[in-house]
């Protein structure tokens, strides 16, 4: 059936506008001669070469590229700036020693008639950066926040800068890509940082009770703030590890909460709000006093350096699954069936991922609809569901096709967490003259789940564009080792482990364990698809649909969550249970069509006793 009309790129702008907080699409990889196709990347700073100089030299920069690339572009710029690159400083704005930028700050991140100050120095100020291969994003990807050069709680005698001459200033401006690189990580990189910085927090300096652990992702919680590095007593002399039961390190007259806890009957809470005294490896000697089998569980889930080896294995195995998936055959047939799958909106207050199972039928998860669905399986009036497909590029000027869904799910289970909605024909929208789509439903594809191996999602995570994520299935047996992975770091702070430990609990996180109820209903894996890759369908390494993806286990921190270990619902158990209903409402009409579509599939054969046949339905609408 032919379109009713071409829609227009802004009629479905609000698909392309939200922004994204994965993994975003590089703009560009940086080439050895410098040059960029782009094209699209055009603004102006001024630059003074000291802060007493009175010229200020315009610099044009037309190409994404560092800071100190741009400024080096100018033919002026290079013979006034003989010092190594390591030397130089880059102060950011007019105000006196306020803020510096490192060398390889993004360009992008410049401010448009922005005014920058440059200083050579006698001394190294930055270890310097590779740019040769230097991936740059658009602005909205980074995160900017700023450091401050006073140090926080016990760091005062810790040197944390690679040079003193940076303490000058009053904040060093440093940035990350939004959800993709950890605090710890945007530090080591930038390079006026200390090598041997090791584990710190950040105290918010409007907030000092809001603290950012090392290891949180950057996010934009961070963003335009700034922090003071403050770091753990044990860390406070250089690397000296501080005795907590030193009594010569102590105020005069202070109790230590282990000194407190010696009276009879007095609890650990009680002995710590006594107390000034919070140290963890006390507090934690005193619970393994009270709790004998505290030391035992700590030492038997953390025991010698299991730890590292368990992350040298899951590196090998990633390994392993980047170089299966990045052989040519099946790139292109996930590329295949990545056509199936399109970004799902629902109203202005959920979004997700779906795909095709045949025909105009496409998948999804139930919690999208949250409680927007009443008893006749009908979703209440006034929200609309929409599906966008060959949404493949932030800028939406390729081949894109846009419905509307029936009001009526053809089937919905919030316990098995899907649903299965219709298309409208007629609500079909796009943006080619030729208006022919033909996509390959997924239903003739699905398989049994892999007890390990390959896997691999496509979806539309935090409804940006679509992206393929290849993985490994966590085997049963190993479903701990994530959550070890979270808690080994922070295994010297024993309240952290506990709360992080009884949060998962509260979560249901031991139902998917070997063992218990769960264990055989879901299908496990790591993943960066999170918010609006619900419903992605994920795939083993033989291209078979195993499973809807569909959730996680999280604990957070303030403004930011961690993400330990993903998982998906069984496609069998959703097309037996889809079938099921189908037999028990007599939709026999509909049955038959199901039956057409996957009686070639062995896995389906014993659902929906059909005989083998070579038939494969895709969604064609003409």
């Amino acid at each position: 059936m032919p379109p009713k009309k071409t829609c227009k790129t802004a009629d479905i702008s609000s698909f392309f506008q939200k922004r994204s907080t994965a993994k975003p699409t590089p703009l560009k990889v940086k080439e050895e001669d410098g040059q960029d196709a782009m094209g699209q990347h055009s603004h102006n700073f001024t630059v003074k070469f000291s802060p007493s100089d009175r010229k200020e030299f315009t610099i044009h920069c037309n190409q994404p590229q560092t800071v100190l690339e741009a400024i080096k572009s100018n033919e002026i710029s290079k013979k006034k700036m003989t010092s190594p690159d390591a030397n130089i400083i880059i102060q950011l704005g007019r105000e006196d020693k306020d803020i510096i930028v490192p060398t390889h700050f993004p360009c992008c991140c410049i401010g448009d008639s922005e005014s920058l100050i440059i200083s050579c120095k006698s001394e190294m100020i930055e270890k310097t950066q590779n740019q040769k291969h230097k991936i740059l994003y658009p602005k909205e990807k980074y995160i900017v926040f700023y450091i401050d050069t006073v140090r926080g709680l016990n760091a005062k005698t810790k040197e944390i800068f690679q040079s003193n001459v940076v303490k000058q200033y009053k904040r060093l401006c440093v940035y990350g890509e939004n959800g993709m690189t950890t605090v710890a990580e945007v530090l080591r990189r930038d390079g006026r940082f200390s090598d041997h910085l090791g584990d710190f927090t950040l105290s918010d300096n409007e907030n000092l009770d809001s603290l950012t652990l090392c290891t949180q992702k950057v996010n934009d919680s961070l963003d335009q703030k700034t922090y003071k590095i403050q770091l753990d007593k044990r860390q406070s002399n250089g690397n000296l590890q501080e005795n907590p039961s030193n009594g010569a390190q102590r105020k005069c007259g202070e109790r230590s909460a282990a000194d407190i806890a010696q009276q009879r009957g007095t609890s650990v809470k009680t002995a710590m709000e006594k107390t000034d005294s919070q140290s963890d490896t006390e507090i934690y000697e005193l619970l393994c006093q009270q709790f004998p089998d505290l030391r035992k569980w700590m030492e038997s889930r953390f025991e010698g350096d299991s730890y590292q080896k368990e992350l040298e294995l899951r590196e090998q195995n990633f390994g392993k699954i980047q170089q299966s998936f990045s052989e040519v055959h099946r790139i292109k047939k996930m590329l295949k069936l990545g056509e199936s799958v399109c970004k799902i909106t629902v109203g202005d207050f959920s979004e997700g991922t779906g795909f095709v199972l045949f025909n105009r039928f496409i998948l999804t998860n139930a919690h999208l609809f949250k409680e927007h669905v009443d008893e006749q399986k009908v979703l209440e009036d006034g929200i609309e569901v929409c599906a966008l497909f060959n949404y493949e590029d932030p800028q939406p000027k390729t081949n894109f096709f846009y419905f509307t869904a029936k009001k009526r799910f053809v089937d919905i289970d919030h316990k098995l967490d899907y649903a299965i909605l219709e298309l409208n024909p007629e609500g079909l929208k796009s943006n080619q003259q030729a208006a022919k789509f033909n996509v390959p439903g997924l239903l003739g594809k699905v398989g049994p789940l892999p007890e390990n191996g390959e896997a691999c999602i496509i979806g539309h995570p935090a409804g940006g564009v679509k992206k393929m994520d290849p993985t490994f299935v966590i085997e049963k047996k190993n479903r701990k080792q994530p959550i070890n992975s979270h808690l080994a770091p922070l295994k010297d702070t024993i309240f952290m482990v506990l709360s992080i430990q009884q949060t998962l609990k509260n979560k249901g996180i031991d139902n998917i364990m070997i063992g218990n109820k769960a264990e055989n209903d879901v299908i496990t894996y790591n993943t960066f698809m999170y918010h609006g890759a619900s419903g992605s369908p994920v795939f083993d390494g033989l291209g078979r649909v195993v499973g809807l993806h569909t959730a996680g286990y999280t604990y957070g921190f303030q403004n930011h969550k961690e993400h330990v270990i993903e998982f998906a619902i069984p496609l069998l158990a959703i097309v037996e249970s889809f079938v099921g209903n189908l037999k028990g409402n007599r939709n026999n009409e509909l049955l038959k069509r199901v039956r057409e579509v996957a009686k070639a599939n062995q896995w389906l054969k014993p659902l929906l006793g059909a005989e083998p046949a070579d038939v494969e339905e895709a969604m064609d609408l003409d």
